[in-house]
């Protein structure tokens, strides 16, 4: 949509004394994958002909009140989303995902589409800049057929403020109407108001019928956006990560450091505080204090925090992209920390085995349907 002209670099939080390393590991995919195929430093999301860079940024907490930002949104709040944007993008991360009821009616003071179209013509007032919205249809019970995926696709847009978006997902499966959504989606492609397609909170069913009925009309399924983090691994156990492998599909992960969980920022005796605080509580936070520590020493010695580790781990999977929410520019440029190194094989499954001692979290209800 437009092009990206970084000026000057951006350093990860801490520096690092191990050489990045060379290549990527290949995903672990099998099949007719084609996901993960990188370009530029990017990679392409599924079978689509999008690339989008390897980590993106979550934008749900941009204007929202209800579940972030201490329940209140102001000018200071205002400044800082608008930090982390500028910063993702210095970073050279360009990839932002939003959706329409992000921060919208009841929930926020502002809608996240507005906020992100607000930053991005900000930005283009200095420099060209290229940036790849991604944002989501609801699939709100009264929404009956494809033509409301198309005009809900348009209000997004005239709020976004461009002519189309780069990756148009629905959010959730609707309690009806799923054909009518993906034929939406359809006709969204084809109408050229999207670059590519996607769903989120997908089982491996719902995805396989997903992926079947767009690719009847030659329409690719580009995401799958689901719920997975080190300590919340069920697209693992319940086949979604397996099918987006074999599909071609790439699974972009929200929640990638378990909204903070996994930063150490929190630990027994300061758990976070609002909503967050009823599902990482002082004695799941107790549970986890040895992985932690594991991850601090695995940092350690390639001078990188938790978040950058953790991160990395994900993307150690292969076809995955994590989208990390950014309140503020430091947590941004701490996400950049997570590109250009890779932990060892050993790592990998070394945290993963420890995760496995530790209950998961909560996750999204309707991705067990």
């Amino acid at each position: 949509m437009m092009a990206l002209q970084v000026a000057g670099g951006c350093l990860p939080l801490l520096p690092s004394r191990r050489a990045p390393v060379a290549a990527v590991r290949p995903p672990r995919a099998s099949g007719a994958s084609a996901a993960a195929v990188e370009e530029d430093g990017k990679v392409r999301l599924g079978g689509s002909g999008l690339a989008v860079t390897k980590l993106g940024i979550g934008a749900w907490s941009w204007g929202d009140t209800t579940y972030w930002n201490e329940f209140q949104w102001d000018d200071r709040k205002l400044k800082a989303a608008k930090g982390a944007f500028d910063a993702s993008v210095d970073c050279g991360i360009t990839f932002f995902d939003t959706a329409e009821v992000y921060g919208a009616g009841i929930s926020g003071a502002i809608n996240s589409e507005s906020l992100l179209g607000r930053f991005i013509k900000e930005r283009q007032q200095k420099e060209q800049v290229e940036v790849a919205i991604a944002t989501k249809f609801a699939a709100l019970p009264w929404r009956l057929g494809r033509g409301s995926v198309v005009s809900a696709l348009k209000d997004s847009l005239s709020r976004l403020g461009v002519s189309s978006v780069e990756l148009y997902q629905l959010h959730w499966p609707g309690i009806w109407g799923n054909e009518g959504y993906l034929d939406g989606l359809g006709d969204a492609y084809e109408q050229g108001l999207v670059k590519a397609v996607g769903v989120s909170n997908y089982s491996e069913k719902r995805l396989r019928v997903a992926y079947e009925r767009l690719k009847k009309r030659g329409v690719p399924l580009a995401s799958n956006q689901v719920n997975y983090s080190l300590i919340y691994r069920n697209s693992e156990e319940n086949g979604v990560k397996a099918t987006c492998d074999e599909l071609g599909i790439t699974l972009i992960a929200y929640s990638p450091i378990a909204q903070g969980a996994l930063t150490g920022k929190y630990t027994p005796d300061n758990p976070p505080t609002g909503p967050r605080g009823r599902i990482y509580t002082p004695e799941l936070l107790t549970k986890l204090q040895p992985l932690i520590n594991r991850i601090k020493e695995i940092g350690g010695s390639y001078e990188k925090t938790p978040t950058q580790v953790v991160l990395n781990w994900l993307i150690c999977q292969g076809n995955v992209v994590p989208i990390p929410g950014a309140k503020n520019a430091e947590q941004a440029r701490e996400f950049a920390g997570a590109l250009g190194w890779s932990l060892t094989d050993q790592e990998v499954e070394e945290m993963r085995s420890m995760a496995r001692e530790i209950k998961p979290v909560v996750g999204f209800p309707v991705e067990k349907l």
